[in-house]
């Protein structure tokens, strides 16, 4: 993406609002089963999954689709957290944004 969140037109409060339940119903569904954060009680790159899928729904405003890798990241005690994919077909299937 190139354009940051920062960056987005006027309403994208509005749209943050509207999105960020289904966003958090999506990463609660893709955090299903994998290990931890003991830090944060989270699936580890919860938040950089929700980030980066709010993100890209305030740009695109339509599901992604496909695979798509999510960012490498650093924790609050600035520890590197590796690259992760997300098949964006399995999880997003199901889910409708709202209008």
């Amino acid at each position: 993406m190139t354009q940051s969140m920062n960056d987005t037109k006027t309403g994208s409060e509005e749209l943050r609002a509207r999105y960020m339940q289904v966003v958090t119903e999506m990463v609660d569904r893709w955090a299903e089963g994998k290990p931890l954060n003991t830090d944060s009680g989270k699936a580890n790159g919860y938040f950089r999954l929700t980030a980066w899928l709010l993100e890209y729904l305030l740009l695109n405003n339509s599901l992604p689709q496909g695979v798509h890798p999510m960012p490498e990241g650093r924790d609050r005690f600035d520890r590197t957290e590796p690259s992760f994919p997300v098949d964006f077909d399995s999880l997003t299937d199901g889910f409708v944004l709202p209008e």
